[in-house]
């Protein structure tokens, strides 16, 4: 191989074996092992394990700010961006499981690479200005935007921390039911959330019809309770209504007696 396709190979086998066993549990003779080469080789490309390990992270870090900045680049609408980066997580997280198993996992002491936490506080620094504009279309306070950028940020990476484990339900339905949360909130979330804008209006006139068919048939119960009630009110009147045969005899006054 040549030295930039054994830096590569290097960095590949170490990828894996930091993501099963972490920095501590991986030693240099593994490394060194897994790749065919004596352990100078690891030294004289990355300086120890440690040195392999910070080129990792960093690669990882790099390629996850990336994707889920230009998925938030790469929509207008505020609900398509938190869409798409949602989703831009979801996928890396399907299609680099190893990677994301180490970023997750906070910095060792000495390596001087990021941490989880700094890559989420990168993320939300991209996420603010799209806050900030948001609240201030709703006329809300946009000093405020800093600390729910932090929040919508921290549910995905948790979410996503979450789901590389679970692997269910299918990714986009995962981000579906993420933005869902995030954009109704608890008190108006959609029955079956979509990523697809055409499904969700087909969705929301389907809400309407079933809203608009209960309140015709609460109104409907409603009248005949009411019918039924003035019934029963009849009824009773009747029952209570002196008959022909109780009513004190009455004399008519015109009435004369025969001559005698």
């Amino acid at each position: 191989m040549t030295g930039k396709e054994r830096r590569e190979q290097l960095l590949t086998i170490g990828r894996t074996l930091f993501a099963e066993r972490g920095l501590d549990g991986t030693s240099v003779e593994e490394i060194a092992a897994a790749a065919g080469v004596s352990k100078p080789v690891v030294y004289e490309h990355f300086g120890g394990k440690e040195g392999l390990y910070a080129v990792v992270v960093d690669r990882e870090f790099e390629r996850l700010l990336a994707l889920v900045t230009d998925a938030l680049n790469s929509a207008v609408h505020y609900r398509g961006k938190l869409e798409k980066a949602a989703l831009a997580l979801l996928e890396y997280i399907e299609e680099n499981p190893d990677g994301f198993r180490i970023i997750v996992r906070d910095s060792h002491g000495g390596t001087g690479t990021g941490s989880f936490a700094s890559l989420l506080s990168e993320i939300a620094g991209e996420v603010e200005y799209v806050m900030a504009q948001e609240l201030d279309r709703h006329d809300y306070d946009e000093k405020f935007a800093p600390m729910y950028a932090q929040m919508l940020v921290g549910m995905v990476a948790l979410t996503g921390q979450w789901w590389l484990d679970a692997r269910k339900p299918k990714r986009e339905e995962v981000a579906a039911h993420m933005v869902n949360l995030a954009w109704n909130g608890l008190s108006g979330l959609e029955p079956r959330p979509s990523l697809d804008p055409r499904r969700r209006r087909k969705e929301l006139e389907r809400q309407k019809s079933r809203a608009a068919k209960e309140a015709a048939r609460e109104e409907k119960a409603a009248a005949k309770e009411a019918a039924k009630e003035e019934k029963a009110a009849a009824r009773a009147q009747r029952k209570h209504r002196p008959a022909d045969d109780d009513l004190p005899e009455r004399i008519d006054e015109t009435t004369t007696e025969p001559a005698r």
